[in-house]
């Protein structure tokens, strides 16, 4: 009998020891963090409860695992063939992002980023004593595309040794094509350039578009980056404190795993192993049934935006439960946008300006189920009503 997921079932989150609800008062609906609003999968929480029943929790041996589940899931969802020992665990995909800038680069190197990013990348470089690249992202006719001219420039700079590389793309919603991937790769090649690729939001990729992992481009390629996994995002498992980066070429795994010990970040947590092998032997159902669920539910904001707030634009996703906003036309000054809506909508959204290249932008999450989506929806309603649009 086939397993099905209900994901529009509503839970009250409030009152327990969930970040994205204990930041804001409980008036407030929560859509600012990357995180979905849906119980996990059935074969996850039947897989933790067996291991809670051993009733002994103590140090998690490595074991091949963590590799051969990774092997399955990439195998099995994106057609990459892998080796086991090319997954090493790490407690998340930002940790492996900082402890790549550590084991690939050195202080005063530059790292490159395309923005509007993922907030955390710029963190991390900031934090590291490199120095911060940026590639900005061109928005042309409602979709966000590549300067590839000003990418070859950055690229080109001896100091440039690291590109952090986030696909599918989070906040602008890309699901990079074989061609842009292709070209990113030959100028990282012909540059010398090695590339961490975050393809967190792999899974979550919609009907019309397919993700190619980056390793898939070519064999070169592949012996020249890193990719981090985690079912973190597709499977609402945050808190579990497990992902993998995958490593084809051995040198640089040994020094990433160099980085890991250095940071006393090796040893494996108990649960979180065990949700991560479920997730990847047995989750697919989940996954197909959730991709439709999310999408279904971008269209419905797309559709709303349209007919009543016309003023606040929806970047067209091609992935991810993340939506991007163009809120310029409200007439509110960028950095009150976030603080407007939260006041008079009760909606907490991430400001884009922390993404950078994003002022006047939002950050949306609409892994939610539908009915409190449209609860959002008309709260937004009612807050730009109160606007001077004239």
């Amino acid at each position: 009998m086939a397993l099905t997921h209900n994901f529009s079932v509503q839970y009250d989150r409030r009152h327990t020891d969930s970040q994205m609800y204990s930041l804001y008062p409980e008036d407030v609906l929560p859509m600012h963090l990357a995180e979905t609003n849906f119980q996990t999968a059935q074969p996850i929480m039947d897989a933790l409860a067996s291991r809670v029943n051993q009733g002994m929790f103590g140090y998690v041996a490595e074991s091949a695992e963590l590799g051969l589940a990774v092997q399955h899931w990439m195998a099995s969802r994106f057609e990459l063939p892998i080796e086991p020992e090319w997954a090493q665990y790490s407690p998340s995909v930002g940790s492996s992002l900082v402890f790549a800038v550590q084991a690939f680069t050195q202080p005063g190197d530059r790292v490159l980023i395309q923005t509007p990013v993922y907030h955390a990348f710029h963190s991390l470089i900031d934090n590291s004593g490199r120095m911060k690249a940026e590639n900005k992202l061109i928005l042309r006719n409602g979709r966000y595309e590549i300067d590839f001219e000003d990418l070859e420039r950055q690229l080109s700079n001896p100091r440039t040794k690291l590109m952090l590389l986030c696909n599918p793309h989070n906040p602008v919603g890309r699901c990079w094509t074989k061609e842009e991937l292709t070209r990113m790769a030959e100028l990282c090649l012909r540059h010398h350039v090695f590339v961490v690729s975050d393809e967190v939001h792999a899974d979550l990729v919609y009907e019309a578009f397919t993700h190619i992992p980056l390793p898939a481009i070519s064999e070169e390629i592949a012996q020249h980056c890193m990719v981090t996994v985690n079912p973190s995002k597709t499977f609402n498992l945050a808190g579990m404190r497990s992902s993998a980066a995958i490593i084809p070429n051995e040198r640089r795994r040994e020094a990433f795993r160099v980085a890991l010990i250095n940071n006393k970040a090796i040893d494996r947590p108990v649960f979180g192993m065990v949700a991560l092998e479920a997730a990847y032997r047995h989750g697919g159902y989940y996954v197909d049934q959730l991709v439709p669920y999310i999408e279904e539910n971008a269209k419905l904001v797309g559709e709303f935006l349209r007919e009543h707030i016309p003023q606040l634009e929806l970047i067209q996703p091609e992935a991810t439960y993340l939506l991007w906003l163009d809120a310029r036309k409200l007439g509110l000054p960028p950095d009150q946008l976030a603080p407007y809506f939260l006041r008079e909508a009760k909606v907490a959204f991430r400001d884009g300006a922390s993404c950078g290249n994003g002022e006047g932008f939002l950050r949306m999450s609409i892994g939610f189920p539908r009915a409190v989506l449209e609860q959002a929806l008309h709260q937004m309603k009612q807050a730009v009503s109160k606007l001077d649009l004239n």
